[in-house]
């Protein structure tokens, strides 16, 4: 298995002439980045054209796992593709008529019963090892707080992880655990959590 399998890696997507940040996993598929990418442009994943160095077709395999691909953050993905506001069909050209509700159906499925979601999930649970750190206290509720954007500034240009670090984060902490127990969540591996929570002194 790769090492990248559970960590995090951070893409710059350049479409339109500007450029967007999208996150994932190792153990992410490549259908997976484009609906990640689709978040942040709302280009549909069956829409986009992937470009990048020196991995010919393998970003229009859907199912292939981003752990077989070489994917560095240091170099920068385009993307074509186009919203459908701004595809115009002709109707002269096309004369089928299309119903409105059958549009994007397998888009509606929700995001729980897709099969490729499933089997991530599936991926999940096989290959993590639950490790009770610290047990609750009785009669705490629990507050679960995210590391990136809550706990850490992660689009901030500062480099510094004091730095990234939210203002008062180690008073507000302080003052939580008197009435709740604290659980630190992030889509990253494990090891990614110990580090960044090391850093910022947690």
């Amino acid at each position: 298995v790769s090492p990248m399998t559970t960590e995090e890696l951070t893409l710059t997507v350049k479409w339109s002439g500007k450029e967007h940040t999208v996150r994932v996993c190792g153990d992410d598929t490549v259908g997976e980045l484009k609906r990640r990418i689709c978040e942040v442009t709302n280009v549909l994943p069956k829409r986009q054209k992937l470009l990048y160095p020196k991995v010919g077709s393998k970003l229009a395999d859907d199912s292939l796992l981003l752990t077989q691909i070489p994917l560095k953050s240091s170099f920068k993905m385009t993307m074509i593709g186009t919203v459908e506001d701004d595809i115009i069909v002709d109707q002269v050209e096309s004369p089928d008529i299309i119903d409105d509700f059958e549009i994007d159906q397998d888009e509606a499925v929700d995001v729980k019963d897709k099969e490729i979601n499933k089997e991530k999930l599936r991926r999940r649970i096989a290959q993590q090892k639950i490790v009770l750190r610290n047990p609750c206290r009785e009669g705490k509720k629990l507050l679960v707080l995210d590391i990136d954007y809550t706990l850490f500034d992660h689009r901030s240009t500062a480099e510094n992880p004091r730095e990234l670090m939210r203002p008062y984060i180690h008073e507000f902490l302080s003052a939580a655990y008197a009435a709740y127990d604290i659980m630190i969540w992030s889509a990253t591996s494990m090891k990614w959590v110990e580090l960044k929570m090391g850093q910022l002194g947690v």
